[in-house]
């Protein structure tokens, strides 16, 4: 179950915050109901809130298409017009946001005056077991939910963008209290090239996003894509140089991810 806050513009011309709460159950809408009764009774869940439809039409939903929509649609490698800009930011959170730090984020979602929204994902049961070292996603036990900041508009001036961009990093500092620290944890998909980039051997960003599993990563980037053909602004990067500073920098970097194992 996800909870989205979002902001939400009131007639009278203000805004306030809402949360609403949205998943997908494969199955029926009979037992969703008995369990979601059973485990969550404050939300409340009845059979008008629940929409039945194939998994195929699930992915109209979630990519707000119109459920009588054919199913082709889907098939388009083209945006439909209108066209929109969007920024993304991501956290994880380990331990309960009091109330009072609830209040402060609702609060600056509601005065940073454009339209923003959350997206909080649960973590735990299957992803708990699996280890952090297992594969490359590191981001396993010990996380509550993931977020992820939102920031859509359609003005395609260089103002509206600063704008949108601003107060996406400025929601974004509001949450530092909250979320995981040293490092400051990531999601890979979700790209955010605040948070670092290769472009000067910095691993940062990598650390974010693979926590431990970074020195491994080099190990087999080096080993199987020695020329750096598959590349990003955020992939990981290779030693180009063979001089004996670089090396020893490179060198340095793998023992302290060392301490991670």
């Amino acid at each position: 179950i996800r909870a989205q806050p979002a902001i939400h513009f009131l007639q009278n011309g203000s805004r306030t915050v809402h949360v609403t709460f949205i998943g997908l159950y494969l199955g029926r809408t009979s037992p969703l109901l008995s369990l979601m009764n059973k485990s969550f009774p404050l939300l409340g869940l009845q059979t008008q809130d629940c929409i039945e439809m194939s998994w195929v039409e699930s992915n109209l939903f979630w990519n707000g298409i119109a459920r009588d929509t054919p199913l082709e649609v889907l098939l388009k490698r083209t945006p439909t017009p209108p066209h929109s800009y969007s920024k993304h930011k991501s956290d994880y959170v380990k331990t309960p946001i009091p109330r009072e730090g609830l209040e402060m984020i609702w609060k600056k979602m509601i005065d940073v005056g454009v339209f923003m929204l959350m997206q909080w994902n649960p973590y735990g049961g299957r992803m708990s077991e699996i280890p952090e070292n297992a594969t490359a996603f590191p981001h396993r036990a010990g996380n509550l939910f993931k977020m992820q900041y939102i920031t859509i508009w359609q003005d395609d001036s260089g103002e509206a963008t600063r704008t949108n961009i601003k107060a996406t990093r400025d929601l974004y500092d509001t949450f530092t209290p909250f979320v995981s620290r040293n490092p400051r944890e990531a999601f890979l998909n979700y790209r955010d090239i605040d948070i670092g980039t290769n472009s000067d051997g910095s691993l940062d960003f990598a650390l974010d996003f693979f926590k431990g599993n970074v020195k491994r990563l080099l190990q087999v980037k080096a080993k199987v894509d020695p020329t750096n053909f598959f590349r990003y602004e955020q992939s990981i990067p290779i030693n180009k140089s063979n001089s004996t500073e670089r090396a020893s920098v490179w060198s340095v970097l793998l023992k302290l991810l060392s301490w991670f194992d």
